[in-house]
């Protein structure tokens, strides 16, 4: 066997050693060609790899390897990387590459990509390629951005798929073969009518096993969800969710078709939303992995301090109970346990609760079963963990009094933090605040001051 087929076999196995993504193999061969200015051998690592490994590989590398990776690609960088760049790491390419090797970029990316590229750049950056731009390409992204951030207007594609009813399977498939206009990859053919608004649709495999001289109005189908211009993208990808569909049409006011919406976007939605939820929830307002020390540092520091204010709220009430503690030792040895458990008992609530709502499957319809449900799961388990908390106290310490103090205070603070972690989420979707972003917050207070304020209560009543 030749050198050059052995090398070639080798560059394949690092690039296949995985079903998908890269592997570290890969990664440790790139970073090591780079740092031996091996050009030619990155080539063929990066060369096979599908655009989304590419741009996994790309956020991978540290920045300086990243912009050699880039000389090394250069021409035949494929656009269509760019949409899967994490934000950070396309921001920095972006810069890299200048206005004018991005505006070459562009036009490249079908439409609902390219809104998503420019949307995110500077104003001063955005016109000097939006001026680059072809001027029927640049007037079609700068309708798309004048749509509300997060509507189905800035998700939709452009490139569309739109033929008349009265046409026949064999007049379709033709226009399809010759027309320059339509996107690279589609799954439905939408049938419109003289107004151009939608009034059916076809899907590609449908048309392509019907005969020629069949009319498209005698096979599409009429059950067809139509998104409307300014729908929010949760509701989008709600709408998808629940009717299972690959694609829908989207219309202006008037009725008229305007763009689509495929399922690769909404996966996208969803994967942004939930991450983003998550975040919010623990106190970080956007994935940090790729941002600069400094700017996570003060990013978080906002949240912390929040924090800050509530455990000093805690601590105001333990300081009411200072004498309680002194004469009852065991109380301080015993009291966090009961803060502990409510605050877990409540985030488990509260996760259920938040999930629920930004999936629409939890609303003032069923809003009272669900409270009811929790209140029922929270007075079952605060007996339950009364119990062996209880127990566990007597065998301690060897005083029931105390078993009972800390059994009753148990049951308060797992039907306190049932209650919160169904009615604070609930409370503030109603106010229209995202319960992602302050129910933990509202939760751990309220959980951390009851659990206290309701053990050394009872202590102080019953011990002393």
């Amino acid at each position: 066997m030749s050198e050059d087929l052995k090398g070639g076999n080798d560059l394949q196995n690092l690039s296949d050693d995985e079903n998908f993504g890269v592997s570290a193999d890969l990664i440790h061969a790139v970073e090591d060609a780079l740092e031996e200015s091996r050009d030619a051998e990155v080539e063929d690592l990066v060369e096979s790899l599908h655009e989304a490994d590419t741009a996994d590989l790309l956020e991978t590398l540290g920045r300086e390897e990243r912009y050699r990776l880039m000389e090394v690609m250069g021409a035949g960088f494929d656009p269509e990387i760019l949409p899967y760049l994490d934000e950070t790491v396309r921001e920095e390419i972006v810069e890299w590459l200048g206005p004018d090797g991005i505006a070459k970029l562009v036009p490249s990316l079908d439409s609902d990509d390219a809104v998503e590229l420019i949307e995110d750049l500077d104003e001063d950056l955005r016109i000097h390629i939006l001026a680059a731009l072809p001027q029927a390409y640049r007037r079609v992204i700068e309708e798309s951005l004048r749509y509300p951030e997060d509507s189905a207007g800035r998700l939709m594609q452009r490139e569309i798929v739109a033929v008349p009813s009265v046409w026949t399977v064999g007049e379709t498939i033709d226009y399809m073969r010759v027309s320059e206009n339509l996107p690279e990859d589609f799954y439905d053919i939408f049938v419109v009518d003289p107004r151009h608004h939608p009034v059916g649709f076809i899907p590609a495999s449908r048309l392509m096993r019907s005969r020629r001289h069949v009319r498209l109005d005698e096979i599409m189908d009429e059950d067809m969800r139509i998104i409307p211009l300014d729908l929010d993208q949760e509701d989008v990808a709600h709408m998808f969710r629940q009717y299972s569909l690959i694609s829908a049409p989207v219309v202006e006011e008037s009725g008229r078709l305007v763009g689509v919406i495929t399922v690769d976007d909404v996966v996208d939605v969803i994967d942004e939303e939930a991450g983003d939820d998550l975040m919010k929830m623990g106190g970080v307002t956007e994935p940090d992995l790729y941002e600069d020390v400094a700017d996570t540092t003060i990013a978080r520091f906002t949240w912390l301090g929040v924090n800050l204010l509530t455990a000093v709220l805690a601590s105001l009430v333990i300081r009411l109970f200072d004498a309680t503690i002194e004469k009852v030792v065991a109380l301080a040895v015993l009291m966090p346990i009961v803060a502990s458990m409510g605050g877990n008992a409540g985030t488990q609530t509260l996760t259920v609760a938040v999930r629920s709502l930004a999936m629409n499957d939890l609303s003032e319809a069923n809003a009272a079963r669900f409270v009811g449900k929790e209140l029922i799961i929270g007075v079952i388990n605060g007996v339950l963990f009364a119990l062996l908390t209880g127990g566990v106290a007597w065998l301690w310490f060897d005083e029931m009094a105390l078993a009972l103090v800390i059994g009753a205070a148990m049951i308060i603070n797992m039907i306190i933090a049932g209650l919160c972690g169904t009615l604070i989420p609930l409370g503030l979707e109603r106010f229209d605040i995202d319960p992602a972003v302050a129910s933990s917050v509202f939760l751990t207070t309220v959980t951390d001051v009851i659990g206290f304020f309701a053990f050394l209560g009872l202590a102080a009543l019953f011990l002393l």
